[in-house]
């Protein structure tokens, strides 16, 4: 490293905020309404670069808000200052020796490092991954309001701007009602969407197969996480019962995961995500599983706003893998504001990757103050 490397990380600033959203959602293993809480991570070099990331848990999944701070305030904020950029695996590894889980937090700072490398490089993240391999990304949209005719109002908008992927929550009504709903999206909209369900681990082993059978009457395209994580046995048996295919999320949270999962059969597909995984990297690195067993990789999301987002389309256009789409609707269609200067792009129901250096996008410091409630700041 040259002795006056400008590379060098000088500042770190993080900020807990909570940002309102428009609606309900009810997930599975966990509602949210109202708010959702986020961490904001900035990292500035000597010669004044600047680089952001954003770590955005879920109490249910990965951890709190609140935790995240904690981490990248108290234990990571010694290991950051006065290390270069240049090494983000090496950084990445010191974090994980030095604090066990947080994967949300270390996403952030991963994100924060590339973005201050793809500007001073004047590349994008997703070429400093090895290279595009797309430009859009098919965006799916979940139906997860408790409002169900509010849904569908959604769907019927949606589709005419040519959005086709809707993934539903199931298992947290009645199986008739889940049956019905999926029978009032095929009557409006029969084959012109791609229909994904996700059970959010909310179905027991004991009759699962039965209930996935009335399920695949309706076509999806796959069947996300019918049972709990730890039941990997009775996902390799609904896998292989089934002629939809089953996609493993809360059964997959790193490379360790998936090559399980490829060992017992136990999923068609995985889901990705940054807040599991702990960072573009390693989303790469359990991807290189999946993709040599043959599965393909969806793009995950829990509550990011556009820094992740950003850091999210990065990664899925520089992995051939993660084929099926993404769910990076949350600065759209759910938060009221965001606090980007520019929204990243959706056109005709695909996210467009940003092309500017780094993660393409400009931060507002107005906007994270007016968008959101500032809870905490270091």
């Amino acid at each position: 490293m040259p002795l006056t490397d400008p590379l060098v990380v000088e500042h770190l600033r993080v900020v807990l905020i909570e940002s309102p959203i428009r609606m309900a959602r009810r997930q599975g293993v966990g509602d949210v309404k109202g708010t959702v809480k986020r961490v904001l991570l900035r990292l500035t070099t000597r010669e004044g670069i600047v680089g952001w990331g954003e770590a955005a848990p879920w109490e249910v999944f990965t951890g709190t808000a609140e935790g995240a701070f904690s981490a990248l305030d108290t234990y990571l904020r010694p290991l950051i200052l006065g290390r270069s950029a240049r090494h983000v695996r090496a950084l990445s590894a010191d974090l994980d020796r030095a604090l066990t889980g947080h994967t949300d937090a270390k996403a952030a700072v991963e994100m924060a490092l590339f973005d201050i490398l793809g500007h001073a490089a004047g590349l994008s993240v997703a070429e400093l991954l090895g290279g595009r391999v797309r430009d859009r990304i098919p965006l799916s949209f979940s139906i997860a309001d408790p409002d169900f005719e509010a849904d569908l109002a959604r769907m019927h908008a949606m589709t005419a701007g040519g959005h086709r992927l809707f993934k539903v929550k199931t298992g947290v009504k009645s199986h008739a009602e889940d049956l019905a709903h999926l029978e009032a999206m095929r009557a409006a909209f029969g084959e012109g969407i791609d229909l994904r369900v996700d059970y959010n681990q909310a179905l027991a082993p004991f009759g699962a197969l039965r209930t996935l059978r009335d399920i695949e009457a309706f076509r999806p395209t796959f069947i996300e996480q019918p049972v709990a994580r730890r039941h990997l046995d009775a996902m390799a048996e609904l896998t292989a019962a089934l002629d939809t295919p089953i996609l493993a999320d809360e059964s997959c949270f790193d490379a360790a995961d998936a090559l399980e999962v490829v060992r017992r059969r136990a999923a068609d597909a995985v889901s990705v995500k940054l807040m599991k995984c702990g960072g573009m990297l390693k989303a790469q690195s359990l991807m290189a599983i999946a993709e040599t067993a043959g599965l393909p990789g969806y793009g995950g999301t829990l509550w990011e706003g556009g820094i992740a987002l950003a850091a999210g389309t990065q990664l899925i256009a520089a992995t051939p893998g993660i084929s099926l789409g993404c769910e990076f609707y949350m600065p759209h269609h759910v938060l009221t504001e965001d606090v980007l200067e520019a929204r990243v792009p959706v056109e005709a129901g695909a996210v467009v990757v940003p092309q500017g250096p780094g993660l393409g996008i400009a931060v507002s410091e107005a906007a994270i103050r007016e968008n959101a409630r500032v809870l905490a700041e270091a």
